[in-house]
């Protein structure tokens, strides 16, 4: 077992937060010579109960901006996946609450070092964003977005979630589709994946 699959497999044992409503379920992929990070919340309650990530509408179009297929969405030898927070955090009033703080500090720098083919990296949401950019993010998360040409040198490029719950956002950010899409995609095609 390589150094990545036995960090991978300790990942999804981890149980400091089984005080979770519905229990702990680390989610995330990594695989040998991945190119492509994505950095998301947590994982929904769908994802939580099947334990694929973004395996959901979110999921469904997240994959159609990025113009990755299925297959080249979960091979991990392309794309690794690793959520703030690795587990389902429970229902909120308003959605789900927010992705549990120990996760990424726990976590994420061992699971970065352990990816050093990592071309580009996809912060989804204002926490991937706050951890990430730190002081370079903007004031607001649609700022951050707009200035996405600003993070690709970096090797970030901020977008804001995928959900459903987001299409006013979307809707009333047209230069979203219309420009980041397509410099996004350029820049995936570039990794080869």
């Amino acid at each position: 077992m390589t150094a990545l699959a036995a960090l991978v497999t300790e990942i999804r044992a981890c149980a400091r937060c089984a005080d979770l409503p519905c229990g702990p379920r680390p989610v995330v992929q990594a695989g040998e010579g991945a190119r492509l990070l994505i950095v998301g919340q947590a994982p929904g309650r769908k994802v939580h109960e099947t334990g694929i990530p973004w395996n959901d509408p979110s999921g469904e179009r997240l994959r159609a901006w990025l113009g990755l297929t299925p297959e080249q969405f979960y091979d991990p030898v392309k794309v690794a996946i690793m959520p703030m927070g690795f587990c389902y955090p429970g229902k909120s009033a308003s959605g789900d609450n927010p992705p549990r703080r120990e996760c990424a500090p726990h976590w994420h720098g061992r699971l970065a070092a352990a990816l050093p083919e990592i071309g580009l990296t996809l912060l989804i949401g204002s926490y991937a964003q706050a951890r990430y950019l730190g002081p370079l993010r903007k004031a607001t998360l649609g700022e951050t977005v707009q200035a996405w040409r600003e993070y690709l040198p970096l090797g970030y490029l901020p977008l804001p979630h995928p959900s459903p719950r987001n299409q006013p956002w979307l809707a009333r950010n047209r230069w979203f589709e219309a420009e980041l899409l397509s410099g996004m995609r350029e820049a995936i095609a570039a990794l080869a994946l």
